[in-house]
């Protein structure tokens, strides 16, 4: 009797992790986004240049314009060259191209 209460409990644990695409085949996980905002304002640029001295910054552009600035949960900042209005889209579509884990 304990023992399937236990496994109930481990299964309500759970939680499905939801990835998206960001561009050029880069994924993240959809559940630890913070925000996601385009890089032209004066805070977001410090927002960026401060990650980038902590070592938190996870540039993804390929060398390509930065178009999306994205934050998680664990202080990361992501650099993508797809629209902020794409990514937000993938989240909130359910958009994973086939890769929920």
């Amino acid at each position: 009797m304990i023992r399937a209460k236990s496994i109930v409990c481990e299964r309500e644990r759970m939680q499905v992790v939801k990835l998206i695409n960001i561009g050029f085949g880069n994924i993240i996980s959809a559940n630890r986004i913070i925000s996601i905002v385009s890089p032209e304002s004066a805070p977001i640029k410090r927002l960026i240049q401060d990650a980038r001295e902590r070592g938190t910054l996870i540039d993804a552009t390929y060398g390509r314009k930065t178009r999306a600035v994205v934050t998680m949960d664990s202080g990361h900042v992501i650099l993508s060259a797809v629209q902020p209005e794409t990514v937000a889209h993938r989240v909130t579509d359910g958009e994973t191209d086939g890769e929920e884990v």
